[in-house]
């Protein structure tokens, strides 16, 4: 093969590996900020909760779901534009039902002891405790080793009765 080929199978072949580094990056970097967005939103009082679906493509964010109030959507994208490398956020929630209360009333003994159960029943949560749980307020303390392990934990509380708002004090690695 002449010098002049070689160089040129080379350079292609640099190219290519190259663009799959970069894509791969991209990649975990939208997935970075799809979570931090999410674990924003989930734990800022008012900005949507889980009604607020995201999702992230080469630093561009789309929200998109349902909410029951302008300020609510209004929140959502304040809190999802504050995340850092955040390039644009398109906002397509749905405001549904203005003003309409969604909240199931429940002992806050009860919502800590489901809450505790959850945790429990996943071992990769071992490390989050329940700090307080305060008129359906549930404040989770602690580290997971992941952002995506202390976004399964926070999304799991949200799915217990009673929990009108997570607050967050999870310490996790960044990865």
């Amino acid at each position: 093969m002449s010098s002049s080929r070689t160089l040129t199978v080379t350079l292609v072949a640099l190219l290519l590996i190259w663009g799959v580094g970069v894509a791969s990056t991209q990649a975990a970097d939208d997935t970075w900020i799809s979570s931090k967005i999410r674990m924003s939103i989930l734990t800022t009082d008012g900005a949507g909760g889980n009604a607020v679906k995201v999702d992230v493509e080469h630093g561009k964010v789309t929200l998109h779901g349902t909410v029951d109030s302008q300020a609510v959507k209004e929140k959502a994208e304040a809190t999802a534009r504050a995340v850092d490398g955040v390039m644009e956020v398109k906002n397509l929630l749905q405001v549904v039902k203005e003003g309409r209360q969604h909240s199931v009333k429940a002992a806050d003994k009860d919502v800590k002891e489901a809450v505790e159960n959850l945790l429990k029943a996943d071992k990769s949560l071992d490390g989050i405790k329940v700090k307080s749980v305060e008129n359906g307020l549930v404040f989770l303390d602690g580290s997971a080793s992941s952002l995506t392990v202390a976004l399964r934990a926070i999304e799991g509380v949200y799915g217990i009765p009673g929990v009108r708002q997570v607050s967050s004090g999870i310490q996790a690695k960044e990865q």
